[in-house]
């Protein structure tokens, strides 16, 4: 599979401008199965909770249905991330997967929010990590700080998920996470890890770009620096499974050691 992330400032507020800018993006690529977009593109991410709660839209929203006809036009599944307004009226930063028929396949809301940037915008997702197929690959989602509680990785690919596919807003200092975190993950759930990132500023956040797709031997096979872009990487199946040869964590599991740590 043909994995594409785009790598952007962001443009906040400006819901029109960020589809129109899906929509060139889109229209440029070839031969791409996936294109990842960073978190809350729509909108905008460090825009504070009355913007976000204006620009909220439903799964099935109107950039729903306009993504869902640009991924029928260019034959490829898209998966970007937006303010979510819920059947239960919440707000929640969530990231929508949409097939290349136009199909929405899975809705994900963030389940670790981030410090009280992220807490003063949004609910917590409920307990929800489904895995889909897409193109013959399992896939799951997880947003940003998600990606850096282990367990959430870990559930994923012990529920089948051979690529999770990772919205993020991550800025600096911590370049760390884009850098060694996204490797790790891949390398210790024997799966890829699709990373797309937003780069340069929104208000007094500056985003560290180095999106990444890291193979389940932890290398990078795609890597952004700072700048705005597009990187593209093939996924291959025979690497899950040389992976998994080499490399038993998941058969080597003791779960009967970690019953405690759900206690505290």
């Amino acid at each position: 599979m043909h994995v594409a992330l785009y790598q952007c400032p962001p443009l906040p507020l400006d819901v029109a401008g960020n589809l129109q800018r899906l929509k060139t993006w889109a229209l440029q690529v070839r031969d791409v199965d996936l294109l990842v977009l960073p978190e809350m593109f729509l909108s905008g991410y460090n825009i504070g909770a009355r913007a976000v709660a204006e620009r909220a839209q439903p799964q099935d929203g109107d950039a729903a249905q306009q993504i869902a006809e640009l991924a029928k036009t260019c034959n490829m599944a898209i998966v970007y991330g937006y303010p979510e307004r819920g059947e239960d009226g919440r707000i929640y930063n969530s990231a929508q997967l949409i097939d290349a028929r136009g199909q929405r396949l899975l809705n994900y809301r963030k389940t670790h929010l981030f410090g009280e940037l992220d807490r003063t915008m949004f609910t917590p997702g409920p307990d929800a990590f489904p895995v889909v197929e897409l193109n013959d690959w399992k896939l799951g989602l997880l947003i940003c700080y998600d990606l850096e509680f282990p367990e959430n990785a870990r559930r994923l690919a012990l529920a089948g998920a051979e690529l999770i596919v990772v919205p993020t807003a991550n800025m600096t200092p911590y370049d760390f996470i884009a850098d060694v975190t996204v490797r790790s993950r891949a390398f210790e759930n024997q799966c890829y890890v699709a990373y797309a990132n937003y780069c340069a500023n929104e208000g007094d956040i500056h985003y560290c770009g180095q999106s990444s797709i890291a193979a389940p031997n932890g290398q990078q096979i795609a890597l952004a620096q700072h700048e705005p872009g597009m990187i593209v990487a093939t996924l291959e199946h025979a690497q899950l499974a040389a992976a998994k040869a080499g490399n038993t964590y998941l058969a080597d599991r003791r779960p009967e050691l970690y019953r405690e740590l759900g206690k505290r």
